[in-house]
């Protein structure tokens, strides 16, 4: 991915908060052809960048690909937003100026491998399931399903484990522009409306507010 100085994001307690607020990852791993497939992924932060977790059937042919040492890649899309020329009181100046997308993603490399383990894959189902209800009152259980439909379950899916090699994140957030013209994005996202679009403005914002507190 090329990532311009200006729209890098290194900060792992960021990268992490978007992974975890994104699971549903973009996996892509090469092995004779190129494999892409999409899941979620919980993340367990230990080790240097993190540990990724996930499942799939047993009848996807994906984790067949694992296990020898093939490198693969999660992609974890944030909010994005088609951004105007007209928001920018620039454009009304001088007139150079051209649409643009702002948008957030993190790519997570590393070598995974697949996973058969049954409790490893009952503690992940449970993991994953608590994680996505924690909003809910009350929140579904692994342990609501009766127990033979469940061990059915865990026979009918491989597990997918990869640590993490390398971080990369990339804030395309309107950094490049003036602090005028970013105002204005902010402003424009937040009476559009659209969806995504507060999303956005609240990244715009916070990087203008991170630029005015250094």
């Amino acid at each position: 991915m090329h990532v311009q100085a200006h729209f890098s994001e290194s900060r792992k307690p960021i990268l992490h908060d978007l992974i975890q607020k994104h699971p549903l990852a973009t996996f892509i791993i090469y092995c004779d052809e190129i494999i892409i497939d999409h899941f979620p992924l919980v993340l367990d932060n230990v080790g240097e960048h993190g540990v990724l977790k996930g499942h799939v059937p047993r009848a996807n042919d994906l984790w067949k690909a694992l296990g020898n040492g093939q490198q693969a890649v999660a992609v974890f899309q944030g909010p994005e937003a088609y951004i105007t020329p007209s928001w920018y009181p620039s454009k009304h100046k001088h007139g150079k100026a051209v649409p643009t997308w702002n948008y957030v993603v993190v790519h997570a490399h590393g070598v995974p491998l697949a996973v058969h383990n049954r409790d490893w894959l009952l503690a992940h189902l449970n993991q994953l399931t608590d994680q996505q209800e924690s909003g809910r009152n009350p929140p579904w259980k692994v342990s609501d399903a009766p127990t033979d439909f469940t061990d059915k379950t865990l026979e009918m899916i491989v597990g997918i484990e990869m640590p993490i090699s390398t971080l990369i994140g990339k804030w395309k957030v309107s950094q490049n522009r003036s602090p005028a013209d970013r105002m204005e994005v902010a402003a424009g996202l937040k009476d559009r409306g659209a969806s995504g679009d507060l999303d956005m403005e609240d990244m715009v914002m916070r990087a203008i507010n991170n630029l005015s507190s250094q």
